[in-house]
């Protein structure tokens, strides 16, 4: 049985579903850091313990902070603890709650739904398995890691440590992730048939959501839980790693821990990554008409960055010619990792008659941004050596000026431009938080959370933005509406600062490792934006 202090603590808070927990925990991120933005700086480098607490939605309680638990008031500790070991205190602890309400929201997944008479009675095997996969697992390794981390807050009211335990589970249970996440593409399409299919199962499951105990969430939102954990479990590890004593026990320990938690997340990104991309080509591939020379699309090395329509100018560039609707000529590009072929769409609109190809290393682009009004949506795509091995040139226009520079950076992201510096990020480079989360759209979109922090590399006068995110270096593109600026230059600096130091760490650790085995790590490149009409 717990002890007072672990009921206080997990189970006060276990009852709280984790997509209510997470949504605004990374809602008090951003808050804090809203605060810290607009606030002159004590320079000491120490943050303020945050006295915020955002209610959570359809409940009237508020997200549970170390420092206002009974036991740790009554205890006197925070009087005797540096401000520094009180800020761990409660980094530690939010991956203690956090975990409690995800386990809370499973349970809820497997009761309400997974064991539910009225859905499985509509359900086959085969169509169970594929809407629940190995969830059962992914449960029982969330009990263990629970218990766990329970008993050692029974321990005592001061927590020493949690990353070696999360560091144990992530070695010894949660391979079952990388499972459960690689089959969520097949989850997500099963479910949209079952859906049409079954009409019975989409009565029934409209029946279950709209239930009061599930507070108006969504069954796929259950669903989804797993990869929403174990990508948040690195994070908490990582904001526990920016704020442990260097060189301390609990820096390797969480050291360990992330560069675990990194494996498995990467596993899981990886193997979603590759079941989508070959089905991808496979697609494509079905609806490619080779004009002259065929080239096999299907690559267990290639993967599309980017499609779509643009217009192809031809003929003399004169005042006459250019306002004549004749100079445009729709072409269909579909662009490849290390491929580029330029299609024209057949009547039907289903077929993409090949007219030209080209490997990406051999392309060139030139903006015609300061050429005038009218070529503002206009650059030049050049094909050193196309299928004919000829040089050949293209001048296309797109829609908007940031297709236009999503194309250009597509196309050729190695351009010595504006885009990118081969140097590392500067200390006043310009960043933004996350607001908003978007989903991505097209290849060369990112995915952004609430409460993420990026390095802008581009900003376009139409509304979109190139970013790279801090804790993971993904790049891509999102609309400008999803984040806010970071104004304050201290606050800038301690992101990057902070960010340094993982990698710093995470660097150090992989040298004593490849020294051990007798060669050298493979450093990462490193990159910095520029700070450009933002």
């Amino acid at each position: 049985e717990l002890s007072q202090f672990a009921r206080g603590s997990c189970c006060h808070i276990g009852y709280v579903l984790y997509q209510e927990y997470r949504d605004t925990s990374k809602q008090q991120e951003i808050e804090q850091r809203r605060q810290r933005d607009g606030l002159p700086t004590a320079g000491s480098g120490v943050t303020a313990v945050p006295a915020l607490q955002l209610q959570l939605r359809n409940s009237m309680h508020s997200l549970s902070l170390w420092q206002n638990l009974e036991a740790v008031k009554d205890s006197g500790l925070l009087k005797t603890l540096e401000a520094k070991e009180i800020i761990l205190q409660e980094a530690m602890f939010e991956l203690v709650t956090s975990e409690a309400s995800y386990y809370k929201s499973l349970e809820l997944l497997e009761t309400h739904f997974l064991r539910n008479p009225v859905l499985v009675n509509t359900l086959s095997q085969s169509d169970m398995h594929f809407l629940f996969s190995n969830i059962e697992d992914i449960m029982k390794a969330s009990e263990r890691f629970l218990m766990d981390l329970e008993h050692r807050i029974e321990e005592s009211i001061l927590i020493s440590d949690v990353c070696d335990i999360v560091y144990c589970h992530a070695v010894k249970h949660f391979q079952v992730f990388i499972s459960y996440v690689i089959n969520q593409a097949y989850q997500e399409k099963n479910y949209r048939r079952i859906l049409q299919e079954n009409t019975l199962f989409r009565e029934n499951i409209s029946i279950l959501e709209n239930q009061p105990k599930v507070k108006g969430l969504s069954f796929t939102s259950f669903l989804i839980l797993p990869f929403q954990r174990i990508t948040r479990l690195k994070l908490l590890v990582q904001n526990i790693l920016k704020k442990v004593e260097e060189n301390s026990k609990r820096e390797k320990t969480a050291i360990l821990a992330h560069q675990e938690l990194e494996r498995i997340v990467k596993e899981c990104n990886e193997g979603v990554r590759k079941m989508s991309r070959t089905e991808e080509l496979i697609s494509i591939e079905k609806t490619l008409e080779f004009k002259s020379k065929s080239v096999p699309v299907i690559s267990h090395s290639r993967w599309l960055l980017k499609k779509g329509e643009v217009q192809q100018m031809s003929g003399p560039k004169s005042t006459r010619t250019m306002r004549s609707r004749k100079l445009y000529h729709p072409i269909y590009l579909f662009l490849f990792n290390n491929l580029l072929l330029i299609t024209k769409r057949s009547s039907s609109g289903e077929k993409y008659q090949v007219l030209d190809s080209c490997s990406r290393s051999m392309l060139r682009t030139e903006d015609l941004e300061d050429q005038g009004q009218m070529l503002a949506c206009v650059f030049v795509l050049k094909l050193l050596e196309n299928q004919e091995d000829r040089e050949v040139s293209y001048m296309l226009k797109t829609e908007s000026i940031s297709e236009k520079m999503r194309w250009i950076y597509a196309l050729t992201p190695n351009r010595r431009t504006r885009f990118l510096s081969t140097s590392t990020h500067q200390p006043d480079s310009p960043q933004v938080q996350c607001i908003q989360s978007y989903s991505s759209q097209e290849p060369d979109e990112l995915s952004v959370e609430m409460a993420d922090v990026l390095h802008i590399l581009e900003c376009t006068d139409d509304g979109w933005m190139l970013g790279e995110r801090l804790h993971d270096g993904e790049r891509g593109w999102f609309p400008i509406r999803v984040v806010e600026r970071i104004m304050n230059a201290e606050v800038r600096a301690q992101n990057l600062k902070e960010c340094q130091r993982i990698q710093q760490v995470q660097e150090g650790a992989q040298g004593a490792r490849a020294a051990s085995r007798g060669r050298r790590p493979a450093k990462s490149p490193q990159y910095t934006p520029t700070w450009t009409d933002l």
